[in-house]
């Protein structure tokens, strides 16, 4: 007779069951967990983001920046990261690329590394301190207020051989990386080694046999860079100007009369505006402004470096409204060039 087989007791099928339960729920709570720290948590955006961290922030206001700001969906969630990766304690500043899809964990670990992403600063011709000022620091985050006492501070600026009226000779147009907290010191200092390093011994060397100081070669190249954009000629109108400073004469140089007056969009220089009395007014004044009048590219400082020998004394616009101008060694043949440019400018109805 066969043997009955050996059935399980109640109390073994709950113990089973209390079991597998628990290692469902085991499970299940690990999927949470994992999905909470490694699952993405950022809102929807394009592919990049960028999240600012402003200096001496607390922890309080970088989970309100990013929600805020609508980098992070779900704040809780963050924030439990967060504390177990201590990163509350360890707030820094700066600007953090954020990525679309990225974690609780892959934010909280990039902000507590400090891992920020640099400025790509492009420095272009500015005109005015006021217009550098608001270039620094709409791109960073360096204080205004700190940046234009330094530029007002002579003693500050001396150590650089700058001064007050000279102190835009600092800024050689060029693209920087800059970290975003940068401070405002420290911007100065990384633009005037800039400087430093275009001044090679070469350049300083062509510099002297022209006869003009670094500052000076930047005043006047400041003047070439407002008058035409065409590289090929730059050492030309470098030649003409060179050689009114080089005579005692008067520069005349209508883009200064505008530096002057700061109306940058005048078209055209009438006498009421030469007799407006400023140290820039060339036609007011012998030999260069005491500042530039922008700051010039490094291809017109080096037009400036290598300036031609010539006759020439005037300058006008060409005829032909080409963009290009039209040289003279003297005033006779300068009023020619000058009666045949109005003449097409009155044909033309400006």
């Amino acid at each position: 007779m066969a043997k009955r087989s050996k059935q399980s007791s109640p109390k073994s099928v709950w113990l089973k069951r209390l079991l597998v339960m628990a290692g469902c729920l085991a499970a299940g709570v690990l999927v949470y967990i994992t999905y909470r720290v490694f699952g993405p948590n950022t809102r929807a955006f394009g592919d990049t983001k960028y999240f600012y961290v402003r200096t001496n922030s607390t922890y309080n206001d970088v989970l309100y920046g990013l929600e805020e700001q609508g980098i992070i969906r779900n704040r809780s969630s963050f924030n439990w990261v967060a504390q177990r990766l201590d990163y509350p304690s360890r707030v820094k500043a700066g600007r953090y690329k954020i990525a679309r899809g990225m974690s609780n964990f892959d934010i909280a670990k990039m902000l507590r590394s400090g891992k920020q992403s640099p400025v790509n600063l492009v420095i272009n011709k500015l005109r005015t301190k006021d217009d550098f000022v608001r270039k620094i620091c709409l791109n960073l985050e360096a204080d205004s207020n700190v940046l234009r006492a330094l530029m007002k501070d002579p003693v500050y600026l001396r150590q650089y051989g700058i001064d007050t009226n000279t102190v835009m000779c600092a800024v050689v147009p060029d693209t920087y990386e800059f970290y975003w907290n940068t401070g405002a010191e420290a911007v100065f200092k990384k633009l005037e080694k800039a400087r430093e390093d275009f001044w090679t011994p070469e350049r300083k060397e062509k510099a002297a046999q022209l006869g003009l100081s670094k500052n000076q070669v930047t005043i006047l190249a400041s003047i070439v860079e407002e008058e035409t954009n065409k590289n090929d000629e730059k050492p030309l109108i470098s030649s003409v100007y060179l050689n009114r400073y080089r005579k005692g004469m008067r520069l005349q140089a209508d883009p200064t009369v505008k530096f002057a007056l700061q109306d940058f969009g005048l078209k055209r220089i009438r006498e009421n505006h030469t007799l407006y009395d400023s140290p820039y007014n060339t036609y007011h004044y012998e030999g260069l402004p005491p500042g530039p009048i922008c700051t010039p590219s490094e291809k017109t400082l080096n037009a400036v470096l290598n300036t031609p020998e010539t006759d020439y004394l005037y300058f006008c616009a060409r005829s032909d409204f080409s963009g290009y101008h039209a040289f003279a060694a003297t005033y006779a043949e300068h009023l020619e060039n000058a009666r045949k440019y109005q003449a097409e400018l009155n044909k033309r109805g400006y």
